[in-house]
């Protein structure tokens, strides 16, 4: 079974979190939500607040060793808190260092830009965030998925399928049957 780790705080873009979340679940991984306090964490639907996910565990708490996978849901305010915290930058080097799938769609790149590791490497990401990949090195391009090596980005909800299917196909996991 294959282990992924979702890290998040109040204010993802619910459709980036909930959705590849179920459909990894449903092909049979095992998914963990991180945050940076216990409890739940409220998404972000589209211009208002949306549901709440429960917190399995808090960012100190996590053994990089013990995920086979990284997924980071966006929306502006989620990554944007998230790039601040040293742990959570410190989670996203380990992933990378171990050569394991990081998965961050939508403004998440934010967090690959943090923790700089996208220098030479191609990217997606929302929009408004693309000069920021650009600056921090990455070559950028717009299309629904981009897989370079261990990174795989996307740009928006829409991208949701292709986003998680690539994830997927990285573990080598089959898609649950509809």
């Amino acid at each position: 079974m294959q282990r992924i780790l979702i890290i998040a705080t109040d204010g993802y873009e619910q459709s980036e979190l909930t959705e590849p979340k179920r459909l990894l679940e449903e092909a049979g991984a095992q998914v963990t939500v991180a945050s940076l306090k216990p409890g739940e964490i409220k998404g972000w639907d589209q211009k208002d607040w949306g549901d709440s996910v429960a917190v399995d565990l808090t960012i100190g708490d996590i053994v990089t060793g013990d995920y086979d996978a990284l997924l980071l849901p966006g929306g502006q305010m989620n990554p944007d808190v998230l790039r601040m915290e040293h742990k959570v930058i410190e989670v996203v080097r380990e992933f990378d260092a171990a050569g394991l799938p990081i998965a961050a769609i939508c403004h998440a790149p934010w967090l690959l830009a943090e923790a700089d590791i996208i220098e030479g490497r191609s990217v997606t990401g929302w929009p408004s965030i693309r000069t920021d990949l650009a600056n921090a090195g990455a070559a950028v391009v717009d299309e629904e998925v981009v897989v370079d090596g261990n990174l795989i980005t996307s740009r928006k909800p829409g991208d949701i399928p292709a986003f998680t299917e690539a994830l997927m196909a990285a573990l080598n996991m089959e898609q649950a049957e509809a």
